[in-house]
């Protein structure tokens, strides 16, 4: 006790310090979702997305050959009850709203009368549509639209976000992982290209320029063969980029070739394979397009215009250019033309029919 006989509080015991780094990670791939939508979250409450998101990994893994990261799912009520937002490392890539109660109609071109709903644009591909509302859904499948429900609309749109991001999400640690599945069955070429030939870096980069077009890697053994045997002549990541298209052809063209084995396809002409081949600057750090801003200007609406071709029945727009210009056409066109698919001469096979729709020149872009 203390002189005046009141107790002497006992001395506070130091509190644990705090862990200030646990708050710095940032999840890879994040799903937020308004309070409307957590019944589709909730596994508990029947909610089928979480089943959905895993089935979209296992696809992923099967298309494109690498393990896409868990995805963090959580409630934010700073979204509108139907909203929904995808983050890909704490940056929003994409966001959407949903008409809860209501499921989304989209006309196939040859639905047989309308159904009453409020127009909208599907998510993943801006497609037009309508939100009708659950008990309609019958009435609007016997008149020909195809009917998609909530759970349904948001697994398309991450799908898409998830091909359309892939070479943002594979790390080096993947490729590391990667490598090593390689080496159980052809240890060889590992140690041949790592790191003697090529660091792990170069290595994720070749495997990302492949991912942002949308090609598989799952074919670990012969890219890593095509890098083993050009890495001696040059380590430009785009060069070599290129020589692993060409190997991996078959199964690009796959993709673009209809039921009937043929491929449709617009040629770019000899006046802007010209003006391209001729702003091509080649350095020791590799080569690059030096176009003067009036040309890339003109090439890029010949293109979007001459592709019209192909949109207009319903076609993938593919253009078939030569291998120098390749790349550089394609890193001209990606953030201006996002669906568009870039094919070199080098890339095509034996048993592929080309159908040429036409031809883009600088006529196009008036």
């Amino acid at each position: 006790p203390s002189p005046g006989g009141a107790p002497v509080p006992a001395p506070k015991a130091p509190s644990a310090p705090e862990r200030m780094e646990a708050l710095l990670p940032l999840d890879i791939l994040e799903l937020e979702v308004g309070y409307g939508l957590i019944p589709l979250v909730d596994e508990e409450q029947g909610g089928e997305l979480m089943e959905r998101i895993r089935s979209i990994r296992r696809q992923f893994a099967l298309e494109s050959g690498f393990i896409v990261p868990l995805m963090h799912v959580r409630d934010n009520l700073q979204l509108r009850p139907g909203e929904y937002a995808i983050l890909i490392k704490g940056d929003e890539v994409a966001r959407a709203e949903m008409l809860v109660g209501h499921q989304l109609a989209m006309n196939p071109g040859d639905a047989k009368r309308t159904v009453p709903g409020i127009p909208t644009q599907e998510p993943a591909f801006g497609l037009a549509a309508l939100w009708i509302a659950d008990e309609r859904r019958d009435e609007a499948q016997h008149a020909g639209w195809t009917v998609v429900d909530l759970a349904s609309v948001m697994a398309t749109h991450l799908t898409e976000v998830i091909r359309s991001h892939a070479d943002e999400l594979i790390s080096r640690q993947d490729v590391q992982k990667l490598l090593d599945g390689v080496s159980q069955t052809n240890d060889k070429v590992v140690e041949e290209l790592v790191p003697a030939l090529l660091t792990l870096g170069q290595i994720q980069r070749v495997l990302q320029n492949l991912l942002r077009e949308r090609v598989s890697i799952r074919d670990m053994p012969s890219i890593l063969e095509v890098l083993a045997d050009h890495a001696p002549i040059t380590r430009d990541v785009d060069l070599l980029t290129e020589f692993v298209r060409q190997k991996l052809a078959r199964g690009i063209l796959r993709n673009y070739v209809t039921p009937s084995g043929e491929l449709p396809l617009m040629t770019i002409g000899q006046d802007i394979e010209d003006a391209m081949s001729r702003s091509i600057n080649e350095t020791e750090r590799g080569a690059y397009l030096a176009l003067d801003p009036d040309n890339g200007q003109r090439i890029l609406s010949a293109v979007s215009n001459g592709i019209g071709l192909l949109t207009g029945q319903n076609l993938q727009p593919v253009v078939l250019c030569s291998p120098m210009i390749r790349r550089h056409l394609r890193k001209l066109t990606e953030r201006f033309i996002t669906n568009l698919v870039v094919l070199s001469h080098s890339e095509l096979t034996s048993n592929v029919r080309l159908k040429i729709i036409g031809e883009v020149t600088f006529s196009h872009a008036n």
